[in-house]
C-alpha cells in the first residue's frame, strides 16, 4: 500500500482574504483552479446536509508541483466553534521555517496576524537552537514559526 500526504484544510468565513494572507506572507502559491463545489457526492462524503463550499489550494513553500498543500475553502453555512487554543484537542498548528522569525512575525502582523506568544530561544540537545514563535492568522488559526540554528 503507497501512502502519500496531501494537504491540511482551513475553513474560513472568507476563504479569499484568508488565503490572501498565507499568500502573501509565506509565499504559498495558488494551485488552480479555484473551487465551487456543491452536490449530493458532496454531501454523502462530507456528512452535511446541501453542502456548498468555495475555496482553493494553495502549493506551501519549498516545495515542488507535486508536494502538499494548505486546502482553504469556505462553506455556505458554517458552525460557530471556540477560539483555537495550543492545548486543545485535535489539530494544534501549522509550522513554517524560516530564515528570520522576527521579519516574519511582522510581515505576519502587518497583513493581520495575531501575537500568541513571545519571540523565545531554547537549546534541543541533539537538535540545535530553536527560536520560534506562536502567532495567529486572521481567522485564529496557529501558526508556529521557527528558526534552527
Amino acid at each position: 500500500m503507497s501512502i502519500r500526504y496531501v494537504h491540511t484544510n482551513i475553513i474560513s468565513k472568507d476563504w479569499k482574504k484568508l488565503a490572501g494572507f498565507y499568500e502573501r506572507v509565506f509565499d504559498c502559491t495558488p494551485v488552480p483552479p479555484a473551487r465551487d463545489l456543491t452536490g449530493e457526492w458532496l454531501d454523502k462524503g462530507t456528512g452535511l446536509k446541501n453542502a456548498h463550499l468555495k475555496g482553493i489550494h494553495l502549493r506551501l513553500p519549498g516545495h515542488n508541483e507535486n508536494g502538499p498543500t494548505l486546502e482553504i475553502f469556505s462553506y455556505t453555512e458554517i458552525s460557530g466553534s471556540d477560539k483555537p487554543a495550543a492545548n486543545r484537542p485535535g489539530f494544534g498548528h501549522i509550522a513554517f521555517r524560516v530564515d528570520n522569525v522576527e521579519n516574519m512575525v511582522n510581515k505576519a502582523l502587518k497583513e493581520g496576524g495575531s501575537k500568541i506568544g513571545e519571540i523565545t530561544n531554547h537549546k534541543v540537545e541533539g537538535v540545535g537552537q530553536l527560536t520560534f514563535i506562536y502567532i495567529s492568522d486572521p481567522d485564529g488559526n496557529i501558526i508556529e514559526i521557527q528558526k534552527w540554528d
